[in-house]
């Protein structure tokens, strides 16, 4: 009778060992592109329409589409023509910015400038600069902003290390950020950027 028992329980421990290295099989050899199945899906899909998801069709619009295509005859906003200059105005493209965030190098060969440097461009340049830089990099560009005090290691514009960076190096670093400087693309269009950049290279003349 003892003799039973061990035996039944050796069986079990073999086909135990034996669930587990099948289960293991199983798992190695799935689809790896197989989320598997989900419990409680209603906890990770919106019940709402995410606009730049498209978890499920959307019987609303055409197609099923979550985004709608844009209206018929729309100019891209990263395409868009804006003309500078008084006497004789060029058309300068300054949306297109394909230029990657870890190729500054890149930036500081090719990038100019496109917005002549005049009083009006300078003013704007300053009061932009007001609005979105003074906060870290202070009302002259010594790094000793409000924010500055708690962030550290806001860099200073005349100092050696900075004062040479030319227009292409800030335009990029305004766009894509750079060590604890956020970016800031999303919030200041390439012409206000390029403003910007002006009013930087006036402060760091110590001007």
């Amino acid at each position: 009778m003892e003799f039973e028992k061990m035996k039944f329980k050796n069986l079990y421990k073999y086909l135990l060992v034996a669930a587990v290295i099948l289960t293991a099989a199983a798992g190695c050899t799935r689809d790896p592109n197989d989320p598997g199945k989900e419990y409680a899906p209603n906890m990770y899909l919106p019940v709402g329409y995410e606009p730049y998801k498209q978890e499920k069709a959307n019987p609303i619009n055409p197609m099923g589409l979550t985004m709608r295509l844009p209206v018929a005859g729309t100019v891209a906003r990263r395409n868009y023509q804006t003309s500078f200059g008084e006497a004789d105005s060029v058309n300068t493209d300054l949306m297109v910015y394909n230029i990657p965030a870890d190729s500054i190098s890149i930036s500081e060969r090719v990038l100019k400038n496109p917005i002549p440097l005049n009083e009006n461009t300078l003013a704007e340049g300053k009061v932009l600069y007001d609005r979105y830089c003074q906060h870290c990099h202070g009302a002259t560009g010594a790094g000793d902003g409000k924010v500055a005090a708690m962030y550290k290691g806001v860099p200073n514009y005349a100092s050696d290390a900075y004062k040479n960076l030319n227009e292409g190096h800030i335009f990029h670093v305004i766009t894509h950020g750079k060590a604890r400087m956020w970016p800031h693309g999303s919030q200041i269009n390439p012409e206000e950027r390029w403003k910007i950049v002006h009013y930087v290279q006036k402060l760091q003349k110590g001007a």
